[in-house]
């Protein structure tokens, strides 16, 4: 069904080339969009019409046309006065709002099949059937963007992102939930992924401008052929969830760039939990004072260069070597010693990724 704003602009546009007033309506004889002030009443002419064998008709000064979709009868069309010249313009809005039926039907059956090609809801030989149908190119290399807005249901976020691919007869524009908005874009012939992570910025720039919302953006890896476009899909959803742990500050997250993040991000809780104890002997991270962690944090930035570390941390070189000679009294662990390094490093992610499990509990 297309919406009456769409009907109201057709004709408007109609009767701006031919100055011929047109009005459609609905079975029960409601008037949907006119291009009279006041358009009159046709209840019980609509009624008889409906019944009718005739495709048109004139009563009383206007031309009566059915409007069907795939032999379903969908709008009365009214065009004002009796001439030829009427019928035939008449003719053409009725053809123009077929036609219409016709491409929002398409739009719709897209839109539902790139819905359950994401959620892997089709069997293999059902996306090719369906995408054969649809005229949608199944070996094209794809990617898959989310788009969270912080509003559930952001219409003008959803509106921009489709204004800016309109041109774009190869990308997709959907969403599967309240909060995010999907992109599966067309990747053309050597687009690299620096490209891509272009396109997530001017997405996210378009959006805090035109549509006045804050947003974050994750992308999946490329695709080859469209029966892969549920992995993209699910890379990209991991992004987002691994990039609110491990990258809060990033409004723009790749998969590809999760690095260990990724691995932590698939581990069970129990494994974390026993991992933790081990670690830290039965300690939590969080007991750590704000000092003692921007120390570590710095220090991790830093590659482990005591130097570098004190220089910017404003500090005397041996006070630092005093803090971290503390730190490996509580813990066990010499962060000046690289493996050492990395196994706190891991425990302090694996704590993050705990602590955001927990509050998604509450």
């Amino acid at each position: 069904m297309i919406s009456n704003q769409i009907l109201q602009n057709t004709i408007d546009g109609l009767k701006g080339i031919t100055r011929i007033d047109l009005c459609v309506l609905d079975m029960e004889g409601q008037t949907l969009a006119s291009t009279e002030a006041q358009p009159e009443n046709f209840g019980g002419e609509v009624a008889a019409f409906i019944s009718s064998p005739a495709d048109s008709q004139v009563i009383q000064g206007y031309q009566f046309f059915k409007v069907f979709d795939e032999h379903q009868l969908e709008y009365i069309l009214l065009a004002r006065g009796a001439s030829d010249d009427v019928y035939m313009v008449g003719k053409l809005a009725a053809f123009q709002i077929q036609n219409l039926l016709v491409a929002y039907k398409e739009r719709f059956d897209k839109d539902n099949f790139i819905k359950n090609l994401l959620l892997d809801n089709l069997l293999l030989v059902d996306i090719y059937n369906r995408a054969k149908k649809l005229h949608i190119d199944t070996d094209v290399k794809r990617v898959v963007y989310i788009i969270e807005t912080h509003n559930e249901k952001d219409v003008n976020a959803l509106e921009t992102v489709r204004s800016l691919f309109a041109s774009k007869t190869k990308d997709f524009i959907t969403a599967v939930d309240e909060k995010n908005i999907i992109l599966v874009k067309e990747v053309r012939q050597g687009e690299s992924y620096a490209e891509l992570d272009k396109t997530a910025n001017m997405i996210l720039d378009m959006l805090n401008t035109e549509a006045m919302t804050k947003v974050r953006v994750a992308y999946g890896t490329v695709i080859n052929d469209i029966k892969e476009v549920s992995r993209s899909y699910k890379e990209a959803k991991m992004a987002l969830d691994v990039g609110k742990i491990f990258y809060a500050s990033k409004n723009v997250i790749a998969y590809s760039n999760l690095g260990i993040g990724r691995l932590i991000y698939q581990l069970p809780i129990p494994l974390c939990k026993m991992f933790i104890r081990e670690v830290f002997d039965g300690k939590s991270p969080d007991e750590f004072d704000e000092e003692t962690l921007t120390t570590i944090n710095k220090f991790f930035e830093n590659s482990l260069n005591v130097s570098e570390t004190s220089r910017q941390l404003y500090i005397h070189r041996n006070t630092l070597v005093y803090r971290l000679d503390k730190l490996q009294k509580s813990t066990g662990l010499d962060l000046r010693v690289f493996e050492d390094a990395i196994t706190f490093k891991i425990a302090l992610m694996v704590a993050k990724y705990m602590k955001y499990m927990e509050s998604l509990d509450y």
